[in-house]
């Protein structure tokens, strides 16, 4: 199943050397407002494929700049290349082009042809690395491209509301390509991949966006991992979308009245491991999603640390640490089709009489008051009142209400610790 991401990185790095192998005879163009070539208009008339321009600090703005051949496009001191607000910078419409060193700035916004700063279309072996993007409509976009590699950019915007704003790097109909180590803040989506298949989006920090720190739609065979999700609308969407692996993850402040860490929606034949979901609203929202393994995240201090909706079955919950969330289950049925098994539970009371860590009777993680938030959620103002405490504790001792199919068997007595998790199952049998 994993196969399409075994090769991830190593892929990657053959990405970068066959790009920097350039044909006998390349040469370099200098652009610089002292040379005898001033713009880049013009150096991408002059120069052949293989050839390298390299421009030097100053302010470029050109209208629309289209590139048709496969060059390296190489800043020196941080050229400025200014959309002024009014159009896509560069648009790129061949292979093997390099994009290094430059700060992009101010892409026009236009709702039907989606204007970037950089827009790769139809494109092979693509690279955008080390340049800053900022104040555009669509940072980085790819469309139809293929074995692309984006890599440690500086990508900023303006964002104030979904309608009018673009997203910081989105990938349509693309395959193979590698998101990794850029920084992405305040545009609608962070990151957006729709139709996308075989890419990794690793070691990003992406916060403070209207919408979704990341957003997959329609795509599979994906892998993100290391990444931190901060402080957006939501943290990350996964919609209509299978085999889908995310591996040690971050997904932080996340708050608000319909905001999570991490939405399932539609999903199947997924990996959720070695994640940590802290202060969200929701950690973890899913709705319709199946056939997915979570094992061994930490869901700290959120307001709920799971969300299952009756419409998500086959699901296992195993390893986990539930530690400070004000709710550790919540679910609209009182029947159950996934499987929590082997977790800690900070809530949980029962005893070890023969000392193996496991405790002796099982946990029910589904309170009463969940139960009545789901059907009245104005009565979530009495959280902290004695009834609800009350209640919760009767519940506890004589469990009538709370669902019996929602309970782990085997609860641990003690969290698990990161360094033990080396050693659970590497693979869930997906």
């Amino acid at each position: 199943m994993w196969r399409s991401l075994s090769a991830a990185f190593p892929r990657a790095f053959l990405i970068a050397l066959v790009l920097a192998l350039a044909p006998a005879g390349a040469k370099t163009l200098a652009v610089c407002p002292s040379c005898p070539i001033k713009t880049l208009k013009e150096a991408f008339a002059l120069a052949e494929d293989g050839d390298t321009v390299v421009v030097n600090g100053g302010h470029y703005a050109e209208g629309n700049l289209v590139l048709e051949k496969s060059i390296i496009l190489e800043g020196k001191n941080l050229p400025v290349i200014d959309g002024e607000g009014k159009y896509e910078i560069l648009t790129v419409k061949a292979d093997n082009v390099q994009i290094r060193g430059f700060e992009f700035r101010g892409s026009g916004v236009n709702f039907v042809k989606d204007q970037a700063a950089v827009k790769m279309v139809d494109a092979e072996h693509c690279l955008i690395e080390n340049n800053r993007f900022i104040n555009n409509f669509f940072a980085i976009y790819l469309e139809k491209s293929r074995h692309c590699m984006i890599r440690n950019n500086h990508i900023v915007s303006n964002a104030e509301n979904e309608n009018y704003s673009g997203n910081g790097i989105h990938l349509w109909n693309s395959f193979d390509v590698d998101i990794v180590g850029n920084y992405v803040a305040h545009h609608r989506d962070g990151i957006y991949l729709e139709f996308v298949r075989d890419s990794r989006i690793v070691d990003n920090v992406s916060e403070d966006h209207v919408r979704y720190g990341l957003h997959f739609m329609f795509s599979e065979d994906n892998l993100f991992r290391g990444n931190v999700f901060r402080r957006s609308g939501a943290g990350v969407a996964v919609m209509y979308s299978k085999r889908t692996r995310m591996e040690e993850n971050r997904f932080e402040y996340n708050w608000g009245g319909a905001s999570y860490g991490l939405l399932l929606k539609d999903i199947n034949d997924s990996d959720i491991r070695r994640n940590v979901f802290f202060r969200n609203t929701v950690g973890i929202y899913a709705d319709g999603s199946n056939r997915t393994s979570v094992y061994a995240n930490d869901f700290v201090q959120n307001g709920y640390a799971l969300r299952i909706f009756a419409n998500s079955m086959g699901m296992i919950f195993m390893y986990n640490n539930f530690l400070g969330n004000t709710f550790d289950v919540a679910t609209n049925s009182t029947a159950s089709y996934n499987s929590y098994l082997k977790n800690y539970w900070d809530k949980y009371e029962g005893y070890d009489l023969d000392k193996n860590g496991i405790g002796d009777v099982p946990y029910r993680p589904v309170s009463l008051f969940s139960l009545v938030v789901e059907n009245y959620p104005q009565a979530l103002v009495l959280l902290h009142s004695p009834l609800v405490q009350f209640m919760d504790r009767a519940e506890r001792i004589f469990p009538v209400f709370t669902p019996k199919a929602i309970e782990d068997d085997q609860p641990f007595m003690f969290r698990i610790l990161w360094s033990e998790w080396k050693n659970l199952p590497s693979d869930t049998g997906r």
